[in-house]
């Protein structure tokens, strides 16, 4: 099986958990992973139980893809990720619950629990809003990702990066998971936030933790 058929199987197979998951609804969000010089994604605006690997969309570094395919609106920001992220092998783009809350409040998660880590740093940043499908959008996102693997997007969603697809999903959930805890946090008082040191202690231990190290 070629490596470019592997990564569509994927993308098909990932897409079909994202409702389960609860990451995303109908025919919202989007994935992609990175292959040769260009990308694969899936499509705009079909259902993912409906998504086969013939129409995933490969699309090059220059955003031309094949002729009666049409990619997601917003293979803008994943063209522009894989450019300028080399350690971005995979980008999941979804609309769930709790992280959307918090971007619809244009509010970043601070390090109000150790896993914060999931996301690179000592927070997960909301990137400015701008429309979707735009390059300001993508400018911003590449903004909010620096130094991290994961942002939010403000009114609008998250973000995650992975080294494969699976880490990439994983560290999604893990970011939901993330934005609900802070949230139901908010509702009960002042979150404690940890230090500058216990985050760079968790950080350094997260190197080789399970799907956040690099060799997942």
């Amino acid at each position: 099986m070629s490596d470019e058929l592997t990564l569509r199987l994927d993308l098909v197979a990932q897409g079909a958990r994202l409702a389960a998951s609860g990451l995303s609804q109908g025919t919202s969000g989007n994935l992609s992973a990175r292959c040769g010089d260009g990308f694969l994604i899936t499509p705009s605006g079909t259902p993912y139980e409906d998504i086969t690997p013939e129409g995933i969309v490969r699309v090059d570094r220059d955003g031309q893809w094949p002729a009666g395919q049409r990619p997601s609106s917003e293979w803008r920001f994943h063209r522009d990720i894989y450019l300028a992220r080399p350690d971005a092998m995979a980008v999941v783009h979804v609309h769930p619950p709790y992280a959307t809350a918090l971007a619809m409040c244009r509010k970043d998660i601070p390090p109000a629990h150790y896993m914060i880590a999931v996301g690179g740093g000592d927070s997960i940043r909301c990137a400015d809003y701008h429309t979707y499908g735009t390059q300001a959008l993508s400018d911003a996102v590449l903004a909010a990702l620096e130094g991290r693997l994961a942002c939010l997007m403000a009114n609008h969603g998250m973000i995650s990066l992975g080294s494969t697809l699976a880490q990439a999903m994983w560290r999604a959930v893990e970011v939901e998971n993330l934005a609900r805890q802070y949230a139901l946090a908010l509702q009960l008082g002042t979150p404690v936030m940890l230090t500058d040191h216990e985050v760079a202690d968790v950080l350094a231990k997260f190197a080789n933790y399970g799907l956040m190290s690099s060799r997942s």
